[in-house]
């Protein structure tokens, strides 16, 4: 059994307005926008990263946004769901703010005890803020938006499935303990994790599959400390006949992908060198930052690319 993982890293999905995207995220959400760069493999389309102060794993949400791209269709075989922790207490302020902000899909339930408000993202993103009497992680503070309200980070994830039987045997391979099962959603938590370490599994036997696009999570990040035991993980998840790829600089960590039975994209990403590698903690996510194959080309990339509020 893989013993590194400390729980999400981050969650990327898709957007159609970066803009909008931007605006949502940092604004109506109040998180940090810690990192401006480009898609590594498409570099006319950014890639913005939101999270705390640092860009701590287990807090960053990130997004493609592809100008104008079909909204995806919700199903089985992805995350179905991004969930962001919260201090208890805290739905009602959230229920205003997101009324006041024209926020769609709200929804409240109690889920394993937890209480959750649901809510949907520019793109009909399935998002959720789920209450944790616990969480002592220190959050951004962003006007508007008081300490005892704001975002934590993740609380966890929760996978649409046809069948749950091959993931939460991975799961279990890569350290998660089933906890709890209510109706078709099973629990699963990282012991002693960085926060973001619950995984829920919805079996949805008569569901039909997804179909990518905006609003979607393209791929769901799991931490681990370093190159060293990314490596470990790689060659347990390999010997376990997972096909990995190798590890590829992300330039803010390292990062391997593999996919699961039920059709996700996993991948595990390394908590080094981290978002101020090329930034000061002060001013992250201000300037625009590209890999260096593409600084060359800086010029054009920047005048393709459509101006974000600061």
């Amino acid at each position: 059994m893989i013993k590194d993982i400390k729980g999400l890293h981050h969650v990327t999905s898709m957007a159609s307005d970066a803009r909008q995207n931007n605006r949502f995220f940092t604004e109506t959400l109040g998180l940090r926008r810690v990192k401006q760069t480009v898609n590594f493999d498409d570099p006319s389309v950014y890639h913005l990263y939101y999270g705390d102060e640092n860009g701590s794993a287990g807090t960053v949400m990130t997004y493609f946004p592809f100008q104008d791209m079909m909204l995806g269709r919700p199903g089985v075989g992805e995350v179905g769901e991004t969930q962001f922790s919260v201090s208890k207490g805290s739905l009602k302020f959230w229920q205003d703010r997101f009324a006041a902000h024209g926020v769609d899909g709200l929804e409240t339930d109690t889920v394993f005890g937890d209480n959750r408000l649901r809510f949907m993202g520019p793109d009909g993103d399935s998002l959720a803020l789920i209450e944790s009497a616990n969480d002592t992680r220190a959050p951004w503070l962003a006007d508007g938006i008081p300490g005892e309200a704001a975002i934590r980070g993740f609380a966890g994830a929760r996978f649409s499935l046809h069948d749950i039987a091959a993931t939460e045997e991975l799961l279990g391979f890569m350290g998660y303990q089933r906890v709890e099962k209510q109706g078709n959603v099973t629990r699963f938590i990282i012991p002693g994790g960085n926060g973001a370490d619950t995984i829920d599994l919805a079996e949805l036997p008569k569901t039909a599959s997804a179909r990518q696009g905006a609003g979607s999570v393209h791929h769901i990040a799991f931490a681990v400390d370093n190159r060293e035991t990314q490596l470990d993980v790689r060659k347990a998840l390999m010997d376990t006949g997972y096909q990995v790829t190798p590890v590829i600089d992300r330039d803010y960590f390292w990062a391997i992908y593999f996919r699961t039975p039920g059709g996700i994209l996993f991948e595990v990403a390394t908590n080094e060198p981290g978002f101020n590698r090329d930034e000061d903690t002060a001013h992250l996510g201000e300037a625009l930052k590209l890999p260096s194959r593409y600084e060359e080309f800086r010029d054009q990339i920047q005048a393709n690319l459509v101006p974000l509020a600061a």
